[in-house]
Parts: structure tokens; C-alpha cells; sequence
């Protein structure tokens, strides 16, 4: 295992009711901007819970963040925040919602270009605090210290981490998710599966406790994912999910282990180019990707197929062919296509993509810097 330091800041108020708690977390005399998304909160209740909770509090709202948050949106929320003099924030919605809210309090009090802090060519020196009420499950946004950011400008779609990321609080109630059709929850289950993998299935390195993590993880959403999306008010079965989505991405099955993170890199270009969902790019690519790198990955592809699918002991090459098929048919029970070719995606893609990562120096990518241009070409090609 590598050395690492983890500091994970945020409070969790997980449950039901949870919400009437947010006025004891945010000070009294602050001025709060809500940030929300297009509207679903005011159907649901979510928005009315958190009014209520929020009485005696000067609160502004802003409305309209997209399901992959634009920065050119998120740009009139900074203004609104600058002139409004507010010095508090709160984010009420799913992931989207909370990486928007991140960029807009990291943004607020920047002195130059904020747009630079995506491109990772400044870093903020001071952030204006945030909590969440968190409405979707799958990003595990509200306990970390990442948001992906789109410029419709330039089509782009990047990643920032910066500490001051973190929310101060995130309200977790599994009854808030319950009002979400069938393909969003199917959408969170994919986007919690491949983080997780994404840390997970790269190479041994004696993290025990990690790869356990990860492992219970998986095979939770794999039990409890169907169980969800057959009765949506479960509220056991929903509370599992929740925290699984938490979980997969706070950092801590992270820890002293390698990452890979290019299925996220893939799949931020083709929601980029051709709007697909963010979980609908991740459940083309990351089963190509494995077979791509199952030479590089054996050891933990492997141990997944063993420890996650339950593959008896057998021709190891076989073992990992049927865990990446079953990875795929998983995705596939959800509701979720698995072929480009489906989704409306060419074949050019694959150059353009592969132009992109030159022209940025990412390549070669992936945890062992393995994967090249062409091996990029041959995941898109399969994944046509």
C-alpha cells in the first residue's frame, strides 16, 4: 500500500427528517444562496422541507443548473452571489447541483478568470461555505472535494479538486431520492459502480482494507440496485444505495491505492460532444476499457471475478472474460445500452477524442500510463 493522508471534513446527516437540522449548521446571520436545478425539488416537497427549515434565514435563490452543470450558467450564480453580498451557500438537488455550487463558492471571491480554476491554472485562496441537501445518489459529490465542470464555448468537461470543495454539510435522506424515475436511479447505480472500479480494478498493492471496501460496495449495489428500481419507495433498500453512492467516492477506499479514471475521461468527451448521461458513457466504456487492459489489470480483474461475481476457481483467462460479460449484462438489467451505435455517437469520435488527449498531454493514461493512442482507439472501436 502507498503512504496517503486522508482528511475527510464534511458532517453527515443521514436519514429521515434530517433536513429540519440544516438551521443548526449555517450561521444565523448569514445571507444564503440557494442553488438549485431545473425544478423537481418543488414537486417533491424537497424545496417546501427546506424553506421550512430554513425560516428566519435571509435566503436568495438560483435556479436552472443543468444535469452536467455549464459554466456559463454557474457564472450568473457568481454574479448574483457578488452582488447580492451573500456569504453562505446551499445546494439542494443531485450531484450536478452540488459540483456547480462547488465551482460557484470557489468562484465568488476569485481575482482572476475563474475558468482557470477548472483548467487547474489558478488555485482559490479562499471559498465562500456551502452544505448540501443532497436529492440524487450517484456522484458521492457531497462528501468529496471534486465537481465536473462543462464549458458549451469550447466543449469541454473537466474535473477540479481543490479542499475548499468540501461541503461543511451534507443532508442524506433516502426519502428525497424517492421521486426519481427509474433511469436516474439506474444512472446513479452505474455512476457509484464505475467510481468504485475506477479505484479498484487497476493493479495489487496489498490494500486489504481498501480492496474489502470496495468489494462490499460493488456487490451492494449489485443486490441492492435491482431491489431499488423494483419498488422505488423501499426505503431500506434506497438507504443502502445512498450511502453506497457516499461511500464509493469520500476518499476512502482511495486511499494508498492506484486510480485510473480514464472510463471518466472517455466518457466526459461524450458527454461533451453528444450530451448523453454521464452514467450512460461510463456503461459503454469501462467494460471495452477492461478487456482492452486485462493484461495490465489480471491480478485485480481476477480477484473481482472471484471476490464480486462469484466465479468458481477455473482457466483464470476465462474468469475474467465472464466477470467483464457480467459487468456488462449488470449494466444492461439497469436499463442502460452498452453500444455507442445506440445512442445516436459515430465512429469519428474516436479521433476526435484521441486529438483531445494529445493536445492536453494525457497521454499515455491510465494507472500503469499503459493506455495509448491506439489502445484509446481500440476501446471506442469496441465500444461502437
Amino acid at each position: 500500500m502507498d503512504n496517503f493522508i486522508f482528511q475527510n471534513p464534511v458532517k453527515i446527516l443521514f436519514g429521515r427528517g434530517q433536513t429540519s437540522l440544516i438551521s443548526n449548521e449555517i450561521p444565523k446571520n448569514s445571507k444564503v444562496l440557494l442553488t438549485c436545478g431545473g425544478g423537481s425539488i418543488r414537486k417533491n416537497g424537497v424545496y417546501d422541507e427546506v424553506v421550512s427549515a430554513m425560516k428566519g434565514i435571509d435566503l436568495i435563490e438560483f435556479w436552472g443548473i443543468e444535469p452536467n452543470p455549464v459554466y456559463e450558467t454557474l457564472m450568473k450564480a457568481v454574479e448574483m452571489a457578488r452582488a447580492e453580498n451573500v456569504d453562505y451557500l446551499l445546494a439542494v438537488g443531485g450531484g450536478s447541483v452540488v459540483d456547480g455550487t462547488k465551482f460557484i463558492s470557489v468562484a465568488i471571491p476569485y481575482k482572476g478568470d475563474p475558468w482557470e480554476i477548472i483548467q487547474k491554472k489558478g488555485e482559490p485562496a479562499v471559498a465562500i461555505p456551502f452544505g448540501c441537501v443532497l436529492t440524487l445518489p450517484a456522484t458521492g459529490s457531497e462528501m468529496n472535494r471534486g465537481a465536473v465542470i462543462s464549458r458549451r464555448e469550447t466543449k469541454e468537461k473537466l474535473a477540479f479538486h481543490n479542499d475548499f470543495a468540501f461541503p461543511k454539510f451534507s443532508v442524506l435522506d433516502p426519502i428525497h431520492t424517492f421521486s426519481l424515475p427509474p433511469k436516474q436511479v439506474a444512472n446513479g447505480i452505474v455512476d457509484t459502480f464505475v467510481h468504485v472500479t475506477e479505484q479498484y480494478l487497476t493493479f495489487p498493492v496489498d490494500a486489504a482494507i481498501q480492496d474489502r471496501f470496495s468489494e462490499s460496495i460493488l456487490c451492494a449495489l449489485i443486490e441492492e440496485g435491482p431491489k431499488t428500481l423494483a419498488n422505488l419507495t423501499d426505503y431500506n433498500s434506497r438507504a443502502n444505495l445512498v450511502w453506497s453512492a457516499t461511500m464509493g467516492l469520500n476518499g476512502l477506499i482511495g486511499c494508498g491505492v492506484p486510480q485510473d479514471w480514464v472510463t471518466h475521461q472517455i466518457g466526459h468527451e461524450l458527454t461533451a460532444y453528444f450530451g448523453l448521461d454521464h452514467a450512460q458513457t461510463l456503461a459503454v466504456i469501462l467494460p471495452n476499457l477492461l478487456w482492452v487492459q486485462r493484461d495490465s489489470k489480471r491480478g485485480k480483474l481476477i480477484q473481482y471475478a472471484r471476490r464480486v461475481w462469484n466465479i468458481p476457481q477455473e482457466n483464470e483467462d476465462k474468469m475474467i472474460e465472464t466477470a467483464i460479460a457480467n459487468t456488462k449484462s449488470f449494466f444492461e438489467s439497469l436499463g442502460l445500452a452498452t453500444h455507442l451505435s445506440k445512442l445516436g455517437a459515430g465512429e469519428d469520435i474516436s479521433e476526435i477524442i484521441v486529438n483531445r488527449f494529445q493536445a492536453r498531454k494525457l497521454l499515455p493514461m491510465g494507472e500503469s500510463k499503459n493506455l495509448t493512442a491506439e489502445r484509446i482507439r481500440e476501446i471506442l472501436k469496441l465500444s461502437i
